[in-house]
């Protein structure tokens, strides 16, 4: 082979490597631009207390069923947070990482983050429209649960059981017996949920708000009324201990009985939970009285659309709300003491306890009464600074 011949088989040669060399740089870094398939999606959910056992339960069969979107299986992660809790964590800025989706006690509290991050972020970060919107998957309503032989003497002496009736018994210095009832009972004990702990408290001063000015809708000017907040004090003073009480009042009742507190307003769904037990550990059943002036929490699936989770977890967020309106999730949710929005489901399904506890008064259909309405930002902080001054310092 002659020189020139060798030249130019060598000149081919190089140019053949550079022409690999370039191709496989090429389809290296297509490789690493291109996104890895994931293998789950994961969907965190942040679930109001008095749901979060359906919710969680929920969430299992989710995960067992192999629930999938765009063919990417969808795994659900549950986790407990008292909505007032959870309203503080969003506005700090705390979550991490962000959960998904939140379920609270109320819409209210829904509306009040988004106001506040939406000052932040200049748009909303939680929608009340369109396929994304928050909506309810529950109902429950707050609801008077008295021990049988307590109720019995507080309806004799009033004639009825509310925020008043109540008052009286709390500051009637001679205790039960001067309100008709055993010298061994005591002093009225009162059962109102830790508001720093559990958003039923903050409702339960809401709704005797309510009805000690006898309105719907409560304003500033309500809440700094001494009048009322010296009604208000001799009402919590009442309560045996705010500092030992859990997150979970109804729970605590069914396990304390006599010495947590003779009754209180409490949630349906709670006390629908702890009826049984109740009445097995203390052989008392208690009594239910639905007050006139009703708080309702209707607990809404609310999908946070800020960038911290992807469209997809957007969407299978979407999906597990629509398992939860199912109606066979939506019966459950029954079997747990809550009322559904799935209005192909009734309240007596088999099993249901609101057909079992009829007798001490539980009702399927409501009475006729008037909703409370949701406090604005500023009386839920008058509300909660006057507890803290007034009651936990005590």
């Amino acid at each position: 082979m002659n020189r020139t011949r060798l030249v130019f088989v060598a000149i081919v040669l190089v140019a053949i490597g550079i022409v690999g060399v370039s191709y496989l740089a090429r389809s290296g870094r297509a490789s690493t631009l291109e996104p890895k398939r994931q293998e789950k999606l994961t969907v965190r959910v942040a679930s109001a207390l008095p749901v979060e056992a359906w919710v969680r339960q929920a969430a299992e069969g989710f995960n067992a069923a192999g629930k999938r979107v765009d063919g990417v299986p969808v795994i659900l992660e549950v986790t407990a947070v008292d909505g007032l809790t959870a309203k503080g964590r969003w506005e700090r800025g705390e979550f991490d990482p962000i959960p998904t989706a939140w379920i609270p006690d109320s819409r209210y509290l829904v509306e009040l983050v988004n106001l506040t991050l939406k000052e932040k972020a200049g748009r909303d970060v939680f929608l009340t429209d369109g396929e994304y919107r928050a909506r309810p998957v529950a109902l429950s309503l707050f609801t008077w649960g008295i021990y049988a032989s307590r109720a019995q003497v507080l309806q004799e002496r009033y004639d009825t059981i509310n925020w008043r009736t109540i008052h009286d018994a709390a500051i009637a210095k001679g205790g039960w017996p001067e309100l008709g009832g055993e010298a061994a009972w005591g002093y009225f004990k009162l059962v109102v949920p830790n508001p720093r702990r559990n958003v039923g408290g903050l409702t339960a001063m809401v709704a005797s708000a309510g009805e000690y000015y006898g309105k719907t809708r409560i304003d500033i000017g309500d809440v700094t009324n001494p009048e009322f907040q010296r009604w208000l004090a001799e009402l919590m003073g009442a309560v045996t201990d705010f500092s030992s009480l859990s997150a979970y009042s109804a729970e605590d009742l069914a396990l304390f009985g006599y010495s947590m507190g003779d009754g209180g307003q409490l949630l349906e769904s709670d006390l629908l939970q702890h009826m049984g037990g109740i009445q097995s550990r203390w052989q008392e059943p208690l009594r239910i009285v639905y007050p006139e002036y009703i708080t309702w929490f209707d607990f809404p699936f609310t999908i946070w659309m800020g960038p911290e989770t992807t469209a997809a977890e957007k969407n299978a967020a979407l999906e597990f709300e629509r398992y939860l309106l199912s109606a066979d999730v939506q019966r459950q949710a029954v079997l747990q003491g809550l009322r559904p929005v799935n209005t192909d489901v009734p309240l007596d399904v088999e099993g249901s306890p609101f057909v079992k506890w009829a007798d001490q008064g539980i009702l399927i259909v409501v009475p006729r009464s008037s909703a409370m309405r949701s406090p604005d930002r500023e009386v839920l902080d008058a509300l909660l600074r006057w507890f803290d001054l007034n009651v936990i310092q005590r």
